[in-house]
């Protein structure tokens, strides 16, 4: 690609045998596309098939319409048709109907266009996808609380206008992008799903003393231990100092809040309290490799487990579970109670488990220890795993950033 940007209205990469094409046209999408309003033929409401959208796309919905849904209109829609959400345009909701789509439908709140002569459908659809036409789509936006864009302001949106083949190259670089990312998230998914089958065969399950699974070297061994959390180590909770006094923030003390806990290990924080700060509140240091439990919220965090490998201090909504090497393995508890997490939060105080854990709820829960020994190897297991599943995350994330570069350098900014 030639990155010499010699035009005024040129992308700042551009393939070689386009160099010299000479620089982009602007046009509007009135010009490009037309909106397709094919009446439906269905009359029964049971009977209809539409299609629906959100941020992964176009996707097939089984309609289940209320009466005052049933009195709105229907359009059959065709492969390869541009459609958006008129109210979730501008936050990503758009795509092209695939071909296993065609002749489903869609209501007037998911307006469909065809394309064209001389203008590539996925061009256009990466086009959109730039993070810079957001904020253009945000502005055309009307209306009060639920903003929509409707065709007719759609219309006026201004679109890079250039040769077919160029469109379908740069269209071309983006989609094999696009299915190696795909295929890589599917890599990731596995190795999820491996994780999740492990985790059922490698602890046991309700109602049994020993796993499903055991390496060769412990299958005549003994069964696991029952034992309480509370009889084998030390539970405490931690505190905030307060937020208002400067004097007790930005020190050198690191500083846990609960919404940390979805980092899963913990190798850094966010926050740092002085010592003013740690001295003038509730808040206690505890030592590496305690597991930690998100003790309140209504949201995920509930139950969410993780583990520091630093010492830190943490807010009262965390729990923290010392260690006792000669007992547990922290790196195998912290895999168990993870695999816990609905049980977790079932067990939280409170109407119908709504409320909040404490550390008595923590202290007595029952869990089964194998020997030491049999410990290290299951978390050595699991935490290979999720070495692996950690890096497969971080590849997909460089794929990611390398797409976004690229829509930077394929498309020309365009000022509407």
């Amino acid at each position: 690609m030639n990155k010499n940007n010699e035009y005024k209205l040129v992308p700042r990469l551009r393939f070689p045998e386009f160099e010299n094409a000479g620089e982009w046209e602007v046009k509007k999408v009135g010009d490009i596309l037309v909106e397709s309003r094919m009446p439906s033929k269905i009359n029964d409401p049971e009977k209809r098939i539409t299609v629906r959208l959100n941020m992964k796309g176009v996707e097939k919905r089984e309609y289940r319409g209320t009466e005052s849904e049933n009195a709105t209109y229907f359009f059959v829609r065709k492969k390869g048709q541009f459609i958006y959400g008129k109210q979730n345009f501008h936050k990503g909701a758009f795509g092209i109907i695939p071909d296993e789509l065609n002749g489903y439908e869609s209501s007037q709140d998911l307006p469909a266009f065809d394309f064209r002569n001389g203008f590539s459908s996925k061009f256009f659809f990466y086009f959109l996808s730039q993070e810079t036409v957001y904020p253009k789509l945000e502005e055309i936006a009307t209306g009060t609380g639920s903003k929509r864009i409707h065709p007719k302001d759609f219309f006026h949106l201004l679109i890079p206008f250039l040769s077919l083949p160029e469109q379908q190259k740069i269209a071309s670089c983006l989609s094999s992008l696009d299915e190696v990312i795909t295929a890589e998230s599917q890599k990731l998914e596995l190795l999820k799903e491996h994780k999740k089958g492990l985790l059922q065969n490698l602890f046991p399950q309700e109602g049994e003393t020993v796993p499903k699974l055991r390496f060769p070297e412990f299958v005549q061994s003994a069964s696991w231990n029952n034992i309480k959390i509370g009889d084998i180590a030390q539970v405490s909770t931690g505190g905030t100092p307060e937020s208002t006094n400067p004097e007790y923030w930005g020190g050198e003390i690191p500083w846990m809040n609960s919404g940390e806990l979805n980092h899963k290990r913990i190798y850094s924080v966010s926050n740092y309290i002085t010592k003013k700060g740690y001295h003038e509140s509730s808040t206690k240091l505890i030592p590496p490799n305690c597991v930690l439990i998100g003790l309140a919220g209504q949201g995920k965090t509930r139950g969410t487990v993780a583990i520091n490998y630093i010492e830190l201090c943490t807010n009262q909504s965390i729990g923290a579970i010392h260690p006792n090497g000669e007992v547990f393995e922290s790196e195998f508890l912290f895999q168990m109670l993870d695999s816990l997490y609905e049980k977790l939060r079932k067990l939280s105080a409170g109407d119908g488990g709504r409320g909040g854990l404490n550390l008595q709820i923590i202290k007595a829960i029952e869990i089964f220890l194998p020997s030491l020994k049999e410990q290290q190897k299951i978390a050595s297991c699991l935490s290979s795993l999720d070495d692996l599943i950690n890096a497969q995350r971080q590849k997909i994330e460089l794929l990611k950033q390398h797409k976004k570069g690229l829509l930077q350098g394929l498309f020309p900014p365009i000022n509407n």
